[in-house]
């Protein structure tokens, strides 16, 4: 493996991915300037240090003494976020509730909110979220985040913990939602950054979550008042179209991604090839070339959102790792009539109860068994049809209707 790359590895293994942004955000200014003076910069965080130096959450804000009555049947959401790239599935998800929230009546506005001081421009960032053919129609404006957001917000919206903090701060007396869509703290090791992030679910925040687990663990962890909503499938995205038999596999491999478990999934794919050695198997989500594979493989890196269902139709099983709450992947794929094998575990298992997916222990050897046991069935072909079919229905809609009716009874209190 080459030097750069196991310099990168070991920084996404020891500090996430954010320490990876952190840590070539830095290498830039210092090729930048060189002859700045010793000492001169503050440590890079994901939150702007002086937002997380200025909030108390042990002492009530006035936000909280004193909330903004809502008078409006019309709602005026303020959202925070950190500036989206051109694929995010996190910012995806936050575009389709917007989008619902939006066509229910209310308005929305989204703040951009970056602690490392780039040259981030709103307007272009609101056209490339509108000509993405990942991320669903908004009719939001888009502003950078300055310490405030307008004095008429109904609410305000965080969408990632580093957002929280700005939140917590802001000077408007609206009421305060979290948008949570996994454990934070875990993206992280034991130190600053987990336990700044964990401390966001203190700050007396309404979290809407994705999925029951998130909601349980943070009512009883840390107080939260959770609501949860549903995960679906975009059924005109994914969907099936290939009924014959299939024996090719998927693996979903970010190596990038801790939470993902690319080297667990590796060793069980390992595994898999000895009980299976023809097996044709599929990597998609990283570009993984540098990697010594010990089995034959197809690397797609990272494709675009449009060509997934076709990838998806050729394969028989998925393997999808979550080691904090569950991705939408496992959904997309039984969409698509691929049966997904997770990591068994209550984060996974209190998201969704579809009879379809496939749980095993998160050993190789136990993953690689339940695979091979999707595949090796006579009745596969039908199997997937069944699978396909459980994700029909109204898609994101119930999903959407539950968080537009959670944000309005936090709004109005």
């Amino acid at each position: 493996m080459p030097t750069a790359l196991r310099r990168v590895v070991r920084i996404v293994r020891t500090r996430g991915v954010a320490g990876l942004l952190a840590a070539v955000l830095r290498r830039a200014v210092e090729r930048l300037d060189r002859h700045a003076a010793a000492g001169s910069r503050r440590p890079e965080l994901l939150v702007r240090w002086d937002d997380a130096l200025a909030v108390d959450w042990t002492q009530a804000a006035p936000w909280q003494e004193s909330p903004r009555a809502v008078v409006s049947e019309r709602l005026r959401t303020a959202w925070i976020m950190h500036p989206p790239g051109e694929s995010s599935g996190g910012h995806q998800n936050i575009f389709r509730f917007i989008a619902y929230l939006e066509a229910a009546g209310h308005q929305a506005t989204i703040y951009l909110y970056d602690s490392f001081d780039r040259a981030v421009e709103p307007g272009r960032v609101q056209q490339m979220v509108a000509a993405s053919p990942s991320y669903p129609h908004v009719d939001a404006t888009f502003r950078m985040y300055a310490g405030a957001v307008d004095r008429d917000a109904d609410v305000i919206v965080a969408t990632g913990w580093e957002t929280a903090y700005p939140a917590f701060r802001d000077p408007s007396l609206a009421r305060r939602a979290y948008f949570v869509q996994d454990f934070e703290p875990g993206f992280y090791p034991v130190g600053s950054e987990h336990t700044l992030a964990e401390n966001t679910y203190r700050f007396g925040f309404h979290g809407i979550t994705a999925g029951d687990w998130l909601a349980t663990m943070l009512a009883r962890d840390y107080g939260m008042r959770t609501t949860s909503f549903g995960f679906a499938a975009d059924t005109s995205l994914y969907h099936l179209t290939n009924p014959a038999p299939r024996d090719e596999v998927f693996f979903y491999a970010r190596p990038v991604t801790a939470r993902r478990g690319f080297e667990l999934g590796v060793m069980a794919l390992e595994r898999l090839v000895q009980l299976r050695p023809e097996v044709t198997i599929h990597l998609a989500g990283w570009d993984v070339s540098e990697y010594d594979l010990q089995f034959p493989h197809v690397d797609h890196a990272a494709m675009k959102i449009t060509q997934l269902n076709d990838l998806y139709n050729r394969c028989g099983v998925g393997l999808v790792l979550s080691l904090t709450n569950l991705s939408l992947l496992p959904l997309e794929l039984l969409a698509a009539g691929v049966i997904p094998v997770l990591n068994e575990g209550p984060n996974n298992r209190l998201v969704t109860g579809n009879p379809f997916i496939e749980y095993s222990e998160p050993t190789p050897a136990a993953l690689a068994r339940r695979m091979d046991e999707v595949l090796s069935r006579a009745d596969l072909a039908e199997h997937a049809q069944a699978a396909a079919a459980s994700v029909g229905g109204d898609g994101w809609d119930a999903s959407g209707a539950r968080f537009v009716a959670a944000l309005e009874a936090v709004a109005r209190g």
